[in-house]
This record gives structure tokens, C-alpha cells and sequence, in this order.
């Protein structure tokens, strides 16, 4: 069983935990200042105390013997025991008892002859407004702090917060294939802290990705363009064999060839991101009609609504080509095409894209097998979801589900069919006469 998970931002911890540090300062500040001033206070107290006592001891001391004049009194019943006990040692000595809240401070010394001298008062009204205002200012205080506290952690949280998000935006940027994005030029401020080491090792790791990206694509595109001249000599040859079965392999062989390094430049040039669309007002549902009959007649095409678009239709027909290829090698008749709008959905009715599709997107170098059963699919998706990506458009894959399996041991849901959906946008073009470019990542699954 999975436990909850509680989400919070950095501001709101450390605003929690400077508020926090500040409440209990000031608790513990407060408690020891309150009990000092209580212990000083009643310290104070129980040496004025003694001073009456004692004074009023010479009333009681023979030889004077004269009458009391204070409020001492002479065997007090009600004297505390500890101060019984220090009078049966012939010491004097003061108590503080607490009576019900009200601290009384009691002075007794003892006589020549036997007897004890005892005074007793409580706290003066003074001292007791004394200890409320005490009480008021450090309450005052205390909040005053936590308050502060609380609200210089949410400056400073909110502060390295604001700068954590500018460097996961920045970083989804480039996420989203906008190498030209500097996490440390998006975060700014004149402060240097671990944001800013964080912000570094992000650029640094991109320059380093983008640098070994680069480099690969250089490569795969030298080597198919040197691929292209000796292929190319190699089918002018084939031509010219004698029929029969070894030259039609010989010839299939050299254009399966030939298709393969075009596509591998294709690819190249897709990932430059060099590539720009020429955009051209098109009825949508009578084009895609009118090039799925001159690539398959056989596919039925169900224009629900017609819709203009700007578009590239070079660019349009490719993808359209490839993804009538991928349902036909890989998937089982019959194949329909719908156009609703804007949006193009290609179904066939096989064993539906594999999980690994579905969940990354097409990837390149990858050969497909007849029934779909996990090997993947070659180059035909991911120049279709490139070319897509030029026009603005998004490409999106998902299967039709036919129900639950015959029984538990035969794994998830059958699918029946798998659906590519092209969105063509609605946005007008931009400055360099094509439409904002999509990552790869943006939208290769159908939610719907």
C-alpha cells in the first residue's frame, strides 16, 4: 500500500521552520526572563521581610518588653514547618509559600526566652502589576518575533523558491529541445548560491548532450551521404542485369537500400532542426482524399467536416504515406482514415502499437515485426512525428481496446486496432513562415 504523499514548496518550509526556531526562542527567552523577574522580585521581598521582623524583634526582647507596634506576631500557628524547624535550631530564616496563586512570604527569627517572632505579607499590588506588564510585553514580544520570523522565512523561501522554478522551467525548456535556453541566464539575481552551482551543472550536462547529439547526427548524416553516391551506382547496375529471380533480389535489395539512406538523411535533417515548412491553404478533407486514393485506393477516406488549413503539403503527404505504410505492414485491414477539422485519425484493426510506443514515442533505428509483438518499428513513425513536428502539428498514438482477455493468465487488454492522430494547429505562422515546433515528447500519447 502506497502512503500519502504531502506536497509543499520550499518557501512554505522554511517560512514553517524560521517560524518555528522563532517560537520556541522566544517561549524559552520569555520563561527565563518571567523567572528571573519572579525570583528577584520575591528575593527583594523576603530581605524587606527580614528587615521588618528583625525590627520588630526589639519591641519583644527584654529588657524592653514594650508593646507591639507591627504586625509580627508571637508562636504563629500557621508558621510553615520549614521555618519550625529552623526556629527548634535557633536560626532565623524566610519562607515564600504559595497559597492558592498568591505567593506569601513569611520572616521568623527566635527569642531569648523560647518564643518566635513571625511575619507574614503577599506580594505587593506593585509588584503583582509589575509582573502583568511583565507578562503583557514578553506575550507582545514573543508574537512580534514569531510574526517576523514567519514572514522573513517567507521572504527568503519565496525567494529561492521563485528561483527553483525558473530553473525547472528553464530546464523543461530545454527538456523540449530549446538547446539555446541557459538555466543560469534564467534564474538571474546578483545572489551566488546552490541554485546557481545547480543552474551550472544543468548547462554544463546540456552543452555535453547537444555536443554528443550533434556529433552523432554529423555522422549518421556523412555516412548516409556517402552511402547515397554507391547506392545509387549500385541500382543503376542492378538495372542492367539480365531478368530473372537473382536480379530482381539484387535490384529489391539496393532500393530497400536506397530507401533506407534517405530516410537516415531525413532524419538528420529533421533533427538539425533546420527544417521549415511552405505553407499553402488547403482544403484539409478534400487533399487527404485525394492522396490517399494516389497512395492506396484501397483505404476508405470519412470526411466528417471539411476544414481549411495552412499547411506544407509536401510535408503533409509524408506523413500520411508513413503512416498508411505502418498500418499496412504492421497492422490488418481494413485501414480507415477520418478527417474531423483539423485533425486526421489513421486506424487499422491489428494487434495495436506496443507498450513501449505508446510510452516513449516512435524510435529511430528500430526494425518492426508483423504482428507488433514488442520489437518496435523502424524509421516510417519517427520521420512522421518529425515532420509533424515542422508543421506545428502534434502526432499521437494510441489502441483501441476490444475488452478484458479470456482469462487472467493471458495478460492486459486485447487491443483491437491502433489509431495515429494528426492535430494540425490553429495558430497563424510565425516570422520564419513556419509554425512553432513541437518537442518530440509534447503529446505522443492520446489521452482521449
Amino acid at each position: 500500500m502506497r502512503l500519502p504523499v504531502l506536497r509543499s514548496g520550499v518557501r512554505w518550509k522554511i517560512a514553517i521552520a524560521i517560524t518555528a526556531v522563532g517560537a520556541l526562542t522566544a517561549a524559552a527567552l520569555s520563561l527565563v526572563v518571567r523567572n528571573a523577574a519572579q525570583v528577584s522580585m520575591l528575593d527583594n521581598a523576603r530581605e524587606v521581610q527580614m528587615e521588618r521582623v528583625r525590627t520588630a524583634q526589639r519591641y519583644f526582647e527584654p529588657p524592653a518588653n514594650q508593646p507591639a507596634r507591627t504586625q509580627a506576631r508571637l508562636n504563629d500557628p500557621a508558621l510553615p514547618k520549614e521555618l519550625q524547624q529552623l526556629m527548634k535550631e535557633k536560626r532565623r530564616g524566610t519562607y515564600v509559600e504559595d497559597s492558592g496563586g498568591t505567593p506569601r512570604i513569611w520572616a521568623a527569627v527566635p527569642l531569648s526566652n523560647g518564643d518566635v517572632l513571625s511575619l507574614q505579607t503577599g506580594i505587593s499590588p506593585s509588584s503583582r502589576t509589575i509582573l502583568k506588564d511583565l507578562d503583557r510585553a514578553l506575550i507582545i514580544g514573543s508574537v512580534s518575533v514569531v510574526v517576523g520570523g514567519g514572514a522573513l522565512g517567507v521572504l527568503i523561501g519565496g525567494q529561492l523558491s521563485r528561483r527553483l522554478r525558473k530553473a525547472a522551467s528553464a530546464a523543461s525548456q530545454v527538456a523540449e529541445g530549446q538547446t539555446d535556453v541557459r538555466v543560469r541566464d534564467a534564474i538571474g539575481g546578483m545572489v551566488r548560491d546552490e541554485t546557481d552551482e545547480l543552474a551550472r551543472a544543468i548547462d554544463a550536462l546540456t552543452d555535453a548532450l547537444n555536443a554528443r547529439i550533434e556529433a552523432e547526427r554529423r555522422v549518421t548524416a556523412d555516412i548516409a551521404h556517402e552511402l547515397r553516391t554507391p547506392v545509387t551506382g549500385l541500382l543503376t547496375a542492378a538495372e542492367l542485369l539480365p531478368p530473372g529471380r537473382p536480379s530482381e533480389l539484387v535490384r529489391d535489395r539496393a532500393q530497400a537500400m536506397r530507401t533506407l539512406v534517405e530516410d537516415v538523411l531525413e532524419v538528420a535533417r529533421l533533427d538539425s532542426a533546420s527544417e521549415r515548412a511552405e505553407l499553402q491553404e488547403i482544403a484539409l478533407g478534400e487533399f487527404v482524399t485525394r492522396r490517399i486514393a494516389a497512395l492506396n485506393p484501397d483505404v476508405p477516406v470519412h470526411v466528417v467536416h471539411e476544414s481549411w488549413v495552412s499547411t506544407d503539403p509536401r510535408r503533409l503527404e509524408r506523413i500520411l504515406l508513413n503512416l498508411l505504410t505502418n498500418a499496412a505492414k504492421y497492422g490488418k485491414p481494413p485501414v480507415e482514415v477520418t478527417v474531423e477539422g483539423r485533425v486526421v485519425r489513421v486506424r487499422d484493426h491489428g494487434p495495436g502499437f506496443p507498450e513501449a510506443l505508446l510510452r516513449e514515442g516512435p524510435s529511430r533505428f528500430r526494425t518492426g515485426a508483423s504482428d507488433r509483438a514488442g520489437t518496435g518499428h523502424g524509421l516510417g513513425l519517427t520521420i512522421a512525428a518529425g515532420q509533424a513536428r515542422v508543421l506545428g502539428a502534434r502526432l499521437t498514438f494510441r489502441n483501441v481496446e476490444a475488452g478484458p482477455p479470456p482469462s487472467p493468465e493471458e495478460g492486459a487488454v486485447v487491443a483491437d486496432g491502433a489509431i495515429a492522430v494528426l492535430w494540425l494547429p490553429e495558430h497563424a505562422p510565425t516570422n520564419t513562415g513556419s509554425f512553432p515546433m513541437l518537442p518530440l515528447d509534447d503529446g505522443v500519447r492520446d489521452k482521449e
